[in-house]
């Protein structure tokens, strides 16, 4: 849903939803004024701009915070709050630190931003930052071995996939306390709860791909609800990989799960959820067989410490929720055996460029 940019608001919708957006920003301040600045900061009010030359504006003289009606409305909700903590690090500064006599983007409020977390760039959105010339080519090695995953030979692929999860697996372990750029990315799109299959899919990026991952609640301002959506920290090549993983095996599964349909004659989607949720689970013990593979060979993944502080800076207050799962079913070890066989494969290369792009299946 999109909003012409006009000064009146007398569509009864619009008013209600803008409300709404409102309400949430001040509950995200309230959020934020606690995860990251210990209640220090004062009230604001919110109001939302017209046009698209500024992002937002923290008003120190009449206490209050501007964001743009096009990023609240236009854009994923997470990039609305990135740009709110931004605008809170200049509220910080100015009336806790009580620094004036900088410019607005000056040591204080760098120094603010490096701390928390925050991203001190003048735009405030989330900026995807180029792999470096190592990662480069570790994904275009990856890559080959992928495409050499399509091969009809079942062993021949098997091994591919493995070979390119060793490459990983070596690659990681080599630049383990490096200095290194840390992102997130939001996966999928918000929903109102999350199921089974896609907290095993969270569970696989987690444990095989080098990523950390949360689930995070997000507002979803077009539709006036609240939602929640899968979070990833990385590298910029680790999330890469993480996010082609993520679309492939949601693709894939749903192909198993409509051949299981044709080969059953099945007519409804009943079980539906329960074979994702196999195949996932499927996928996962596969991945974990390879792994204790791995390490018989010495190849044992540490976590990164750094990553982890990265996480931690972003997410200060994580709550770990342990989670049983549905009851095993017909459909469910159906798509557990079908998980099992999955292999990863299919990159392709964007233009004539060597930078590869990786996609799940059905991109071409």
């Amino acid at each position: 849903m999109t909003f012409p940019h006009t000064a009146s608001h007398t569509d009864p919708l619009r008013a209600e939803l803008e409300a709404a957006a409102l309400r949430q920003l001040s509950c995200e301040w309230h959020n934020i004024n606690d995860q990251f600045f210990r209640f220090a900061l004062r009230p604001v009010t919110f109001l939302l701009l017209e046009g698209e030359g500024r992002l937002g504006f923290y008003d120190p003289r009449q206490r209050r915070i501007a964001l743009s009606r096009t990023l609240v409305f236009g854009h994923p909700w997470g990039h609305t709050v990135e740009v709110l903590k931004h605008e809170m690090a200049h509220q910080f500064v100015y009336e806790v630190l009580r620094v004036h006599d900088e410019t607005a983007h000056g040591r204080a409020f760098q120094e603010v931003c490096a701390r928390l977390g925050i991203d001190a760039a003048a735009s405030g959105l989330p900026r995807a930052s180029p792999h470096s010339d190592e990662e480069q080519r570790v994904l275009e090695r990856i890559a080959r071995l992928l495409a050499l995953a399509e091969s009809s030979n079942e062993h021949e692929a098997q091994a591919a996939m493995n070979a390119a999860q060793r490459l990983m697996l070596k690659h990681n372990l080599a630049t383990v306390g490096r200095p290194a750029t840390y992102q997130f990315r939001h996966l999928g799109v918000p929903s109102g709860r999350i199921l089974e299959a896609d907290r095993w899919l969270a569970t696989i990026l987690n444990e095989h791909f080098f990523v950390e991952t949360i689930w995070i609640p997000v507002f979803r301002p077009e539709l006036g609800k609240r939602g929640t959506i899968l979070e990833i920290c990385g590298t910029p090549a680790n999330l890469d990989m993480a996010a082609y993983v993520h679309s492939f095996l949601r693709e894939t599964a749903e192909h198993l799960w409509n051949a299981h349909k044709k080969s059953t004659r099945e007519c409804s989607n009943r079980e539906r959820q329960r074979f994702l949720s196999g195949v996932m689970q499927g996928f996962l013990e596969k991945l974990r067989e390879q792994a204790k593979r791995n390490e018989e060979q010495g190849l044992i993944w540490v976590k990164d410490g750094n990553l982890e502080g990265y996480f931690r800076q972003r997410h200060p207050r994580v709550r770990t929720v342990r989670y049983q799962g549905a009851n095993p079913s017909e459909a469910y070890e159906r798509g557990k055996e079908a998980g099992r066989s999955i292999v990863l494969y299919r990159p392709i290369t964007e233009g004539s460029s060597d930078s590869i792009r990786l996609l799940g299946p059905g991109s071409r």
